[in-house]
């Protein structure tokens, strides 16, 4: 079953717009999905989040752009490795999510996506508690943490993903 559970806006699309939440287990159009990212809980119900050292980033959900020739998995997969140490493989993640962006008027000259992309959702859960983790050298990511609930809300307040945060807890 899909099902959209926000609507918001964001100031990093410069034009009208429309990101729908949806909550779905299965993948959005592969040739319109930009993004996956990798919600992982541990036993104790703690989020893996990074920290990313960008301007206006900050906490968030490991996770980035598709590379060429890469499927949602592999890169929701690599991205976690890259920003906060931890490895899985992409069958250890699944489809629980995604964010759907819909451009509203034309975009501008120098806008890189399609007027309709999706950033695609994964989820994985660890039957134990997370071990203390660090993003490899050299990666955009200054440190990770296995953070709780209420941590996650208060660091990443306004990110257009934290509705998601229960959903990502696999029962």
């Amino acid at each position: 079953m899909t099902r959209v559970i926000a609507t918001h806006t964001v100031p990093w699309i410069p034009v009208a717009h429309r990101l729908d939440l949806i909550l779905s287990p299965a993948l959005p159009p592969v040739d319109q999905t930009t993004c996956a990212f990798a919600f992982v809980s541990d036993q104790i119900g703690r989020t893996l989040l990074t920290c990313i050292d960008r301007e206006g980033r900050g906490w968030d959900i490991p996770g980035g752009h598709l590379d060429p020739g890469e499927t949602a998995p592999e890169a929701a997969a690599r991205e976690l490795y890259e920003e906060t140490g931890l490895r899985l493989t992409p069958s250890d993640l699944s489809v629980f999510a995604w964010e759907r962006v819909e451009l509203l008027e034309p975009p501008p000259a120098d806008y890189h996506y399609a007027p309709l992309t999706y950033m695609v959702m994964f989820r994985a859960r660890l039957p134990r508690p997370g071990a203390p983790t660090r993003p490899p050298t050299g990666s955009e990511s200054t440190h990770a943490e296995w953070l709780p609930h209420a941590d996650i809300s208060r660091l990443c307040a306004g990110r257009s993903w934290l509705a998601l945060l229960d959903g990502a807890r696999p029962v």
